[in-house]
């Protein structure tokens, strides 16, 4: 038969493509299974003679006709090529080109129905995020007991214990507008009509990398020193509290609102020169009109928002237009926000006191400790040292009466003076002072705090105080209540009416001072700033960072809930 596609309607082709394919699915079958299932007519009528002479076949040939047979006792069947062609003979002969193309196609269609079927109910589907986020049981080993098969969560743990690293709540930091911050680091020199400030608000405020102190501190060590601006602590704190642990960016879970604003660069520029006392005011007036605007900011007037101010409190507390400063402080809208400071008003129960920044900032807790084995190991060869400049417009300057006593006593006492030694640019001179000496004296500076206080504490030298509020009611939260522990304090009257330095120094025997310079030692971390860490940081220990915000948070925590049972985070 010829099989024409012009002369046959579709339903006839259906119909034949059909038929022969059923023919080739049976010959091939046939051929592919053992001639016991086809049973051929040939074989199914044995004769007489042939039964009679298998049976008498002798016994020991029987064994060799069972191996030629299947498991039921049928002879085998081997498929050879010559069965092949039989097979292609009959397509041959039975098939045109066409009908076993339409085969060809529907075999084929056919066999990808089966694929598509058998992958649509084999395939394991994918985890959901319910799947991913709940924890996975582990296969049980055989011979395992089964309270040895672990749960692994698919999931990074959180930080341990994470309501106790948090127990006043979390921090919420508004993003202000350039002006407030960043546009002031983009016109640093512009910040001081007296020199550029460029390098000083460097590095998130950590400023350049004091590379002049190779040779003074360890070389494994020289990273974590910098030369920090004393005024640089608004910048500082805006990187640590933009990776704060307790950082939230979510303000209506926030316990705390944080207002990055760089008050102290703002106003600083206009703190040297004639301007008039509206002028001053600008910078802050403006900044507060635009956080009274703030939705958080109404719903509490400000009462669970702080700043960092890098400037003395009195930078800020300009009473009367001529006076020196501005008024942000007393401005009304400042009545309830709390302060972070590098001094503090005493009388003034918003403001926190935080250390000066200085330039030791570690990385890791193991660095903390290599500074600390160092300074507690170093050979000290002075008795004590003064590092400052006598200031001339000052009547009865005491500091250089302090200088003077200094010169005098050259044997017991290093000094540096800063009229003739730069102590602000990169020197290695202040640093080797505070190294090789067991006691630092420590004066008031233009207010009655002193960024050379944490210098010298930081070298492991034990601080002389000759005014009370110098170190009094500022530190506490970093330093002991028991200051006489740590430091050594002589009336500045003493000194104006003779009293040796030298003298009440070496009534303390090596003993004290091995003492004294522990407490010192121990303070470090607390009155360093850490360099913001990619992770883990100094871990559980705290820094002058942390011990301040944690202060304010516990605060504004208080004030939200004075009769409460406790704070909640």
């Amino acid at each position: 038969m010829v099989f024409a596609p012009e002369l046959v309607s579709s339903v006839e082709i259906n119909v034949l493509t059909k038929t022969n394919t059923r023919s080739i699915r049976n010959y091939a079958y046939a051929i592919c299974t053992p001639k016991t299932r086809r049973r051929p007519k040939e074989r199914t009528k044995a004769t007489t003679s042939d039964q009679s002479r298998s049976r008498m076949l002798p016994l020991s040939n029987s064994s060799s006709q069972v191996k030629d047979r299947g498991v039921h006792g049928n002879p085998k069947r081997t498929i050879t090529a010559f069965d092949f062609k039989k097979a292609l003979n009959f397509v041959r002969s039975h098939v045109s080109f066409h009908q076993f193309a339409w085969a060809l196609i529907l075999f084929l269609l056919e066999f990808c129905i089966f694929l598509a079927f058998t992958a649509t109910t084999r395939a394991p589907s994918p985890p959901t995020a319910a799947d991913r986020l709940s924890p996975v049981r582990r296969p049980q080993l055989q011979g395992t007991p089964p309270e040895q098969v672990s749960q692994q969560p698919l999931v990074p743990p959180h930080h341990p214990d994470d309501r106790a690293q948090c127990k006043y709540g979390r921090v919420y930091v508004y993003d202000l507008p350039p002006i407030f911050n960043k546009k002031l680091l983009e016109n640093c020199q512009d910040l001081d009509p007296r020199r550029s400030q460029c390098a000083a608000v460097s590095n998130d405020g950590f400023g350049p990398n004091a590379t002049t102190l190779a040779g003074t501190v360890p070389r494994e060590l020289a990273h974590t020193w910098y030369w920090t601006d004393l005024f640089a602590g608004e910048i500082i704190f805006h990187a640590r509290i933009s990776t704060y642990r307790c950082r939230t960016m979510e303000p209506e879970s926030a316990a705390a609102f944080y207002v990055p604003f760089y008050a102290g660069l703002a106003v600083s520029k206009y703190l040297f020169t004639n301007y008039t006392a509206k002028e001053r005011d600008a910078p802050c007036q403006n900044l507060l009109r635009w956080i009274k605007g703030q939705p958080h900011w109404k719903r509490s007037n400000g009462s669970d928002h702080f700043l960092m101010l890098g400037r003395s409190s009195w930078d800020f507390r300009r009473a009367r237009d001529g006076d020196w400063g501005t008024s942000f402080l007393l401005m009304p809208l400042m009545r309830q926000m709390f302060r972070l400071t590098i001094e503090k008003s005493l009388g003034d129960p918003l403001e926190v006191s935080v250390p000066y920044p200085s330039g030791f900032h570690p990385r890791t807790t193991s660095e903390v400790g290599q500074w600390q084995e160092f300074v507690r190991s170093r050979k000290r060869s002075s008795l004590f040292t003064f590092v400052g400049g006598k200031r001339g417009y000052i009547k009865n300057d005491f500091r250089a009466l302090l200088l003077d006593q200094c010169y005098e006593e050259s044997d017991s006492c290093n000094a540096v003076d800063c009229a003739k030694t730069p102590c602000l640019d990169g020197a290695s001179s202040v640093l080797e002072a505070f190294l090789d000496s067991d006691f630092c004296l420590q004066p008031r500076g233009d207010s009655v705090t002193r960024r050379s206080t944490f210098d010298c504490m930081l070298a492991g030298s034990i601080p002389v105080f000759f005014w009370e509020g110098t170190i009094g009611g500022q530190y506490e939260l970093y330093m002991s209540d028991q200051t006489e522990s740590f430091s050594v304090f002589i009336h500045r009257n003493k000194v104006r009416n003779g009293t040796s330095i030298r003298k009440v120094l070496e009534g303390y025997s090596r003993e004290d001072v091995k003492k004294m310079r522990e407490k010192v030692i121990d303070m470090i971390p607390r009155i360093s700033y850490a360099f913001p860490a990619a992770e883990g940081g100094l871990g559980n220990l705290k820094d002058a960072f942390d011990i301040g915000v944690e202060e304010v948070l516990r605060r504004i925590v208080k004030n939200a809930n004075p009769y409460g049972s406790g704070p909640v985070s």
